[in-house]
């Protein structure tokens, strides 16, 4: 059969078109997927993983979120280098504007002698009280001294807990003359320098009843030793025992020599030595053994260090030949800087108490009585100035006589005196031709000690006189403020009468353990900051994994009912140890009711605080507290007779 031309022809030219669309939708084709790919692999290339790259013939169509303006300009830009930019179709949306958040708001105050530091960023004076008040508070504070502000402020709002937090931490720098005090809406950090420990717990004491409920805390005080001037040591011997009047050593090597050499000589008990700054020479516990020995020796007597002043003094009636002995081997013992005065009483006889006194006695409510006599109007004017300047002017009541025959030094023992007496609560001054004597009463544990140690620099090498000072609790205003381990200790206490319950394998505590956390509560808001530790604990029944989670979810629901209770637990912290530590035996049900436990331990107890010992009954002491001997009546140091030329001196640099 033939077929006609006509058809052939539009055979062929159907099929020339079908080749043509199939040509050219093949080229579209590999056009979309080249460019596709090469646009893709450009941004992901440079960590672009928010756009979508689709094509449609020669368009690139960019699809996609951009974070910013930047990021969508940038993406527009990678696609247009790899392809052509008109084939380029920009269908990118745009993150909108969030609000400008605040910044952070923080100060950070900073004190020492050469004035005031403040560094920081404030809320805008006009929306909160800030600079300004902050600025005019640190002027007056420094009292001339200069006043560093580099301080800025930003146009936002105070965040909740700013205005409590700053004014925590101005009262703060008022009470800490040497301090760094950074202040945040959410938390202030303190971190100071005291001049001693005592202060050191009075200022955690006042810091902790004006912080802010609810404000987060973290207190560093450093109390670095005291410095001792002079540098004292006075041991004595006698019919009531062995003792030592004042002690200090440099070291806490020292002091356990000066303390062993104490008990060799003859010392019962506990013994107080203050370890401080400022001893004459390294060879001072050396030097003060070597005196202690020579009194044990004597068996009898005194020996006073006042820096390098050494004053030796035998009982009466102790042999020549004994005395001299000692002397000698002190002597050669000693190290060169240090100046020795030796006396041999003689035998006591009768002898008439001279006429001459001048007495002071200080009443309990501070009022001050003088009398007696005095040199002159001159010396009657600076007495009184004195005293009214110790005691207050409204409490000095004088009634003294003229005496122009009074012994060389009178002045200097009665202001000596004056000032051994303002140490103490209450007592009495007794100001005699052959002694200064001082008794009574004191708040302050090393309150005999510091008598003791103003007599002997104040009258001076050689001069006798008597300390007679016990410490009494009642007037100490530190000895309420119990000590961290205190805390601690009265924590368990509670929890070890009167156990926290929980719900059976839940963290919810029982209702009947409410009185249990108020109690805790009302220890902690009395303690100073301290850091504890809240440890919880199961007994063994149970996975491990889940007793260690239900301990810890425990110590934290005693954590935050604490808080709940407005007691201070910035320093506290909690801690399951699920069934590790156990304190009985899991296989009882009392003992697994003894092993789900709270306990509270104390993280950094800092020094120890020991109250001295009583006539009573004997405590432990501490190195840094002063003891009691109430009844001493013995003689100080020597007289004034010299039997045994001292070397020199050594100047004082």
């Amino acid at each position: 059969m033939r077929i006609p031309p006509s058809l052939l022809s539009t055979a062929a030219f159907v099929g020339g078109g079908l080749v043509a669309i199939v040509t050219a939708w093949v080229g579209v084709t590999v056009i979309e997927n080249r460019s596709e790919s090469v646009v893709r692999s450009r941004l992901l290339t440079e960590g672009i993983t928010w756009a979508e790259v689709r094509a449609s013939g020669l368009q690139v169509r960019l699809i996609g979120t951009a974070p910013n303006e930047a990021a969508r300009f940038r993406v527009v830009n990678l696609a247009g280098s790899v392809v052509d930019s008109a084939r380029v179709r920009d269908r990118l949306d745009v993150t909108p504007m969030r609000a400008i958040e605040a910044p952070r708001f923080s100060v950070e105050m900073l004190r020492n002698t050469d004035g005031i530091s403040l560094i920081g960023l404030l809320p805008d004076a006009t929306v909160v009280e800030g600079q300004a008040t902050l600025a005019d508070e640190v002027t007056a504070l420094a009292s001339g001294a200069p006043v560093s502000d580099m301080l800025e402020t930003a146009a936002f709002p105070a965040p909740e807990g700013w205005d409590a937090a700053l004014k925590f931490g101005t009262e703060a720098l008022k009470l800490l003359p040497r301090s760094k005090i950074s202040v945040a809406a959410d938390k202030v950090s303190i971190t100071a320098i005291s001049d001693s420990d005592a202060q050191k717990r009075r200022l955690e004491g006042e810091l902790s009843k004006i912080r802010p409920q609810g404000l987060e805390i973290a207190i560093d005080i450093s109390a670095p030793r005291p410095v001792l001037t002079p540098f004292t040591l006075r041991f004595l011997k006698d019919a009531e025992g062995a003792r030592f009047d004042a002690c200090s050593a440099d070291t806490d090597k020292a002091r356990d020599k000066i303390m062993a050499a104490g008990t060799a000589a003859g010392i019962e008990g506990s013994i107080i030595c203050t370890v401080g700054l400022g001893v004459p020479t390294p060879s001072w516990a050396d030097a003060t053994s070597a005196g202690i020995r020579a009194v044990a020796e004597l068996g009898a007597g005194s020996i006073t260090f006042s820096d390098a002043d050494v004053t030796l003094l035998a009982e009466a009636g102790t042999p020549q030949a004994t005395f001299d002995r000692v002397v000698g081997e002190l002597q050669a013992a000693l190290p060169p800087v240090f100046s020795l005065q030796s006396t041999l009483p003689p035998k006591p006889s009768a002898v008439q108490e001279g006429p001459a006194e001048f007495t002071a006695r200080l009443a309990e409510d501070g009022q001050v009585q003088l009398r007696g006599r005095l040199t002159d109007d001159l010396l009657k004017s600076a007495v009184d100035s004195y005293a009214k300047a110790r005691f207050g002017a409204s409490k000095v009541y004088t009634a003294t006589r003229f005496d122009p025959d009074l012994p060389d030094g009178w002045p200097v023992r009665v202001l000596a005196g004056l000032e051994a007496l303002s140490e103490l609560h209450d007592g009495t001054l007794t100001v005699r031709a052959d002694t200064v004597e001082v008794a009574g009463v004191t708040g302050k544990p090393n309150g005999r000690a510091r008598v003791a140690q103003i007599l002997s620099d104040k009258l001076g090498q050689g001069k006798p006189f008597k300390v007679s000072v016990r410490y009494d609790e009642a007037f100490d205003p530190f000895a309420a403020l119990p000590s961290p381990q205190e805390c601690a200790d009265n924590l368990n206490a509670v929890v070890t009468k009167t156990k926290i319950s929980f719900a059976p394998g839940s963290a919810e505590i029982a209702g009947e353990a409410g009185a249990t956390m108020d109690e805790l509560a009302k220890i902690l808001q009395n303690c100073p900051a301290l850091k504890l530790e809240i440890a919880g604990h199961t007994d063994a029944q149970g996975s491990t994994e889940g007793n260690l989670a239900l301990s810890q979810a425990r110590a934290e629901a005693v954590l935050l009912s604490l808080q709940g209770r407005r007691a201070p637990v910035s320093g506290l912290v909690a801690k399951g140890y699920g069934e590790g530590v156990p304190v009985a035996d899991n296989g009882s049900a009392e003992g697994r009711e003894a092993n789900r436990r709270i306990e509270f331990t104390l993280l950094d107890a800092g020094p120890a605080r020991q109250k001295p010992a009583d006539d009573a009954a004997e405590a432990t002491q501490s190195p840094s507290d002063a003891p009691d001997f109430a009844a001493d009546t013995s003689p100080s140091v020597a007289p004034t007779e010299i039997t045994k030329r001292p070397k020199p001196r050594p100047a004082r640099n």
